[in-house]
């Protein structure tokens, strides 16, 4: 049996294009892989050596193309909103953003009730902040707030950006639980819909740092029309156009395709044996670097 390289995949869907109604996001994704430098200087303890203070941040505030623009700070997913937004708000400011508005929802109540819908029509931007992703699906999932951020999304150039918790929070699917203690034991990674800015990607985050391929591998051997894509701490990604991809920052970014898996042990979860697979395929990437994202389920109505 033979394998259809993604490429090739790719190619030939793409050639199709004029024969689907698929929209191009005139939107931008900035998916950070969390603890993105905050102004510290590379000589600073723990910082790589390679860090440009402020670079992701940066850039997150240099795609907003708008002057006094307008951007909202999410921090459902943390249980220390107001601290998490104070941290935010100072340092956009010091990016020269000077409306920075905050939005915290405690439950998915609150979410469906809260009258957002001006709020977001005025937004040029939004930034979902680190702490439990599984708390951001829960509350916004399906709701108007969402709905209307991704319309946004597709037809306005709306920069939406995520770190940590709020990067994984994007893609779908989504892993919610499994650490390392687990990761290595088959079937132990739970995943969910995510939000789904990014189908048919899994986004990790402080991917090296905190040694989380194997927790990938499982998700991406789980359903291998999926793309996983690990980052590393002060590193992200950049998307536009829904596909095309830019690495910034001072990490690595590894991405794992499983696109041509021959064999795995995924399905003998009851078992519970370590996670076993044959020909997963493995890019790394750094800054500057740049991956065009496979689209091999045909886009539908």
């Amino acid at each position: 049996m033979t394998f259809a390289s993604r490429s090739a995949m790719t190619d030939q869907i793409t050639e199709k294009k004029q024969q689907q109604e698929c929209p191009v996001p005139k939107g931008i994704l900035v998916i950070i892989g969390g603890k993105e430098n905050k102004g510290e200087q590379p000589d600073t303890e723990g910082q790589p050596e390679n860090v440009i203070p402020l670079e992701v941040l940066k850039s997150f505030a240099s795609y907003i193309r708008k002057k006094n623009p307008v951007v909202e700070v999410i921090t459902t997913s943390s249980s220390e909103g107001e601290e998490s937004f104070k941290q935010y708000q100072k340092l956009f400011k010091e990016l020269n953003i000077s409306q920075v508005r905050h939005i915290h929802h405690n439950s998915r109540k609150d979410a469906l009730t809260d009258g957002l819908a001006e709020r977001v029509q005025e937004a040029d931007a939004f930034f979902f902040t680190g702490g439990d992703q599984l708390k951001i699906t829960t509350v916004y999932g399906g709701t108007p707030f969402l709905t209307a951020m991704k319309l946004r999304y597709i037809n306005d150039p709306l920069v939406i950006a995520g770190s940590s918790a709020g990067a994984m929070a994007l893609s779908t699917p989504m892993i919610y639980a499994g650490n390392k203690d687990v990761e290595q034991i088959s079937g132990e990674i739970k995943i969910t819909t995510g939000l789904e800015f990014l189908k048919d990607v899994c986004i990790d985050t402080h991917f090296v740092h905190r040694g989380r391929f194997v927790r990938m591998a499982q998700v991406i051997v789980t359903n291998p029309t999926s793309i996983g894509i690990g980052i590393e701490e002060d590193t992200a990604i950049i998307i536009r156009n829904g596909v095309e991809m830019e690495v910034i920052g001072s990490g690595t970014v590894i991405i794992i395709d499983g696109s041509e898996i021959t064999e795995s042990n995924i399905t003998e979860f009851s078992d519970r044996k370590a996670v076993a697979i044959r020909d997963l395929k493995v890019h790394m990437l750094g800054r500057k670097d740049t991956y065009k994202i496979p689209q091999v389920n045909p886009p539908h109505k």
